[in-house]
């Protein structure tokens, strides 16, 4: 990698930052594009949030992406938001614009490319929403843009549940989701339905956990869908295919959000098969 006057800048803001896996995409991507470009993580401290996007601009940064806890702190200090970023009220991705930066949320549109790669239609389906939290609530609002007939938000607080469905069913028009306490998982329609599993259950290293033991439930699912990408297979991932169904991890999201923010940011198309050639670079990493 040669780094001279030409050299541009990305990278991400957040805390803690260590454990990314966001500068292998972008890295990789410069590389096998062609590009001048350096992705680097920044560790920030929340009461230096602000400065850190005015300086970041100050420099010419090019562009950011953005990971906990900050998705919806960074909001104050943008020049404007993408429509859809706006509805959830959260961003990951800063896009330089003039005065600023431009929030978007890729992480619900990587979810959305990570779901046709793998064949999964929204439109008409009914799906089973295993969380109310972060990574759930992306997958709501992407399930209801998409129309998906029927959303069901499954989580241990039904206040969360609840005031997500709200959220949606007002942002779309339409009362598309509705809220359940996690443990009425049985007053679900006895049909198959895709089930997304959106918690931090099951993550590494407690790959044992998962929120819903019951086998009966999971006969109830034709794709599930885990937002976790490490265990590489989770035992969500293990009781839908014992129970006859298919399963998908989450990398492929973490894979092309990462895509999409680099597009943004470049004015870029990247070719299917250089998202392959990281998808595999990146299944190396979390396996090691």
């Amino acid at each position: 990698m040669k780094i001279d006057g030409h050299t541009r800048l990305c990278g991400l803001i957040g805390n803690p930052v260590e454990h990314t896996l966001s500068p292998v995409i972008h890295n990789t991507l410069a590389q096998k594009l062609s590009h001048n470009l350096v992705y680097v993580p920044f560790l920030v401290e929340k009461e230096n949030l602000g400065d850190a996007i005015k300086g970041a601009y100050g420099l010419h940064v090019l562009g950011m992406n953005v990971t906990v806890p900050y998705k919806s702190d960074v909001i104050p200090y943008l020049q404007g938001m993408d429509e859809l970023a706006e509805k959830i009220g959260a961003v990951n991705t800063l896009v330089s614009v003039k005065n600023g930066y431009k929030g978007y949320n890729t992480d619900i549109l990587g979810l959305y490319r990570a779901m046709q790669s793998e064949g999964i239609s929204l439109a008409g389906e009914s799906v089973v929403l295993l969380g109310a939290g972060g990574a759930a609530r992306a997958a709501a609002f992407l399930c209801a843009s998409k129309e998906a007939k029927q959303i069901f938000v499954l989580n241990r607080s039904i206040d969360r549940a609840e005031a997500l469905a709200d959220e949606v069913n007002k942002a779309f028009g339409r009362k598309c989701v509705c809220p359940m306490a996690m443990a009425d998982y049985e007053k679900l329609p006895k049909k198959k339905m895709l089930a997304i599993q959106g918690t931090s259950v099951g993550l590494h290293p407690n790959v044992d956990d998962v929120v819903i033991e019951d086998k009966e439930f999971y006969r109830r699912i034709h794709t599930g869908f885990d937002l976790i990408y490490k265990p590489e297979e989770t035992r969500f991932m293990k009781l839908v295919k014992e129970a006859g169904g298919r399963s998908c991890n989450g990398l492929k999201m973490l894979l092309y959000q990462g895509i999409i923010a680099y597009e943004l940011w470049n004015r870029v198309e990247v070719p299917e098969e250089t998202a392959e050639e990281i998808y595999e670079l990146l299944r190396e990493r979390v396996k090691g």
